[in-house]
Formats: structure tokens, C-alpha cells, sequence
């Protein structure tokens, strides 16, 4: 493997590991606590994990184009068309959990087939506002994972506000524990 794909894939293990934790976590609230309008981007918890959702799985519609022969993709739940990023993919915790493992573990897979070759390779695709971008996978894939961890570090935020301690969050305890 090369470093590329070593980084990768172990970022894709963090993502469903760190996922998991914080979904179980969760759980142990109620609903009304997890989709309470707390002042972040998108208001709540609940609504900042769909949009982390949805995130991925546009990136991953991006990926299942660019990259056509990725097996994990080939029948993996994708976005390819949307009208906003604030898209409601599921209304109820038990569905959105159960969503985010899926794709996780379509993430975990799909990481563990790129290529050095593959993350070279240029992919076009147009953005949210419908401007045409243009870079190599790497670049998106490195994006893909910023953006998750971004937004999980306000759902973070937003759990200490409702008195839970995720637990140390950073990739490099991750990697050493």
C-alpha cells in the first residue's frame, strides 16, 4: 500500500469507529435533546448528521462517476442529485444510525480499494451551486474526510452543551490507543 492509501483507509476506520461511539452515545438522549435547535450551522445534532450524511454520500456519487470500476460503490445507497445541503435523509435516530453504519462501511471499503493510480487520477464534477470543479480523487477524498470531521467536531460541541463527553477525539490518540 502506499501512504496515500495507508492514511486513507485508516481515516476511514476512525470515521466508522469515532461514528459508532458518538451514535451510541446518542442514543442515550432523547429525541427532542438530539433535534433541539442548539445555534449551530445547522441547528441540531440530528440535522448536523444528516447533513454529514448526505455529504458523504453526494462525495461518494462523485467518487462512483469519476471512478467507475470501485465495487463498494457499484450498490451503495449514493447521492448524485439534491436540492440543498440541509436535505433531510432521515427523520428518526434509529433510521439515521442505522444509514451512517451503512455508508461507513461502504467508506471502509471503498478506501481499501483506491490506488495510488486512482487517487491521481482527475475527476469533474459540478459543486453544490453548480460549478464545474476539477482536481485529482486525492484532493476530494482528502476534502471528504475534512468535512466529516469538521461537522462532527460541532456535533462534539454540541453534545458537551448537552452535558455527554465524547471522549477524546483526536485521529493520532485514535491511532496510538
Amino acid at each position: 500500500m502506499g501512504a496515500h492509501r495507508d492514511q486513507l483507509c485508516g481515516f476511514a476506520r476512525y470515521n466508522r469507529e469515532f461514528n459508532l461511539s458518538l451514535f451510541n452515545q446518542l442514543a442515550r438522549v432523547t429525541d427532542h435533546e438530539r433535534k433541539r435547535d442548539l445555534g449551530a450551522f445547522f441547528g441540531s445534532i440530528h440535522s448536523t448528521l444528516n447533513h454529514i450524511l448526505l455529504a458523504d454520500r453526494i462525495w461518494l456519487g462523485r467518487f462512483a462517476k469519476a471512478l467507475p470500476g470501485i465495487r463498494a460503490l457499484s450498490s451503495a445507497d449514493l447521492v448524485y442529485e439534491f436540492d440543498s445541503l440541509r436535505l433531510e435523509l432521515c427523520s428518526d435516530f434509529s433510521t439515521l444510525f442505522r444509514e451512517r453504519q451503512a455508508t461507513d462501511q461502504v467508506i471502509t471499503d471503498w478506501a481499501g480499494e483506491l490506488t495510488d493510480e486512482l487517487l491521481g487520477q482527475s475527476m469533474r464534477y459540478s459543486n453544490s451551486k453548480g460549478q464545474l470543479r476539477e482536481h485529482p480523487v486525492w484532493v476530494a477524498t482528502a476534502h471528504m474526510f475534512n468535512h466529516q470531521t469538521h461537522h462532527r467536531g460541532q456535533v462534539t460541541t454540541l453534545m458537551y452543551q448537552l452535558g455527554l463527553d465524547p471522549g477524546v477525539t483526536d485521529y493520532v490518540a485514535y491511532v496510538q490507543g
